[in-house]
């Protein structure tokens, strides 16, 4: 089971159309790449090409 990582100042915004986006911040303290393209990936995943560099 994926651990849960509470939600801190910073974490992340919204956007025009009212999603929650991920900063590079949260990203990183969770600790893996979810693999579904994140605006902010610190872990270089290409959704497009589907892997990570």
């Amino acid at each position: 089971m994926k651990k849960i990582i509470p939600l801190e100042d910073g974490d992340f915004y919204l956007s025009e159309e009212g999603y929650r986006v991920f900063t590079e911040k949260y990203l990183l303290r969770r600790g893996y790449c979810c693999e579904s393209g994140c605006r902010h990936c610190p872990y270089d995943f290409e959704k497009k090409k589907g892997y990570r560099n």
